[in-house]
């Protein structure tokens, strides 16, 4: 098998794993949990995909979000459940941990070793990523819901 193709889907897979963990830490039934698994294989790969392009990670992420948002609200139309039980385990796996954790980092460094401006340029840069990647997220889920209860009568 192609190597890029396994590493695409290990990661579909590693990133359904997260998904599910928070579904359930959340309470989400049971029989919503295998959405909830490749709601978070889809978002990470679109993303993925998207970053392979050569698009910006924000702009990556918005447009996963989109994508996934769109198909929560479908879901969510034809089971008849509410969107954010689908949608809201299926973005952990977007959540920008990395940039948070390096702009903490550098901030405790500053704390400690004082200030000098490599620290505060990396605490700003991973700061600001991390801000516009959540930003991203949060309007990427949040259109296809607004759209939807704009021109529709939602059911739940």
């Amino acid at each position: 098998m192609n190597p890029i193709l396994t590493n695409f889907l290990l990661d579909a897979v590693f990133s359904a794993i997260p998904a599910v963990g928070f579904a359930m830490l959340f309470n989400v039934p049971k029989s919503a949990l295998k959405f909830c698994a490749l709601g978070g294989a889809i978002t990470y790969s679109l993303r993925t995909l998207f970053l392979d392009a050569g698009i910006s990670i924000e702009i990556s992420t918005f447009l996963a979000s989109l994508i996934l948002g769109i198909i929560g609200v479908y879901w969510s139309r034809k089971y008849i459940v509410p969107r954010p039980i689908y949608t809201v385990a299926s973005i952990i796996p977007l959540i920008p941990g990395t940039f948070a954790f390096n702009a903490m980092i550098s901030l405790v460094d500053m704390n400690s070793h004082g200030v000098t401006p490599e620290l505060i340029a990396m605490f700003i840069e991973n700061g600001l990523k991390s801000i516009s990647i959540l930003s991203a997220i949060s309007f990427g889920l949040a259109l296809p819901s607004l759209y939807y209860i704009r021109y529709n009568r939602p059911i739940i």
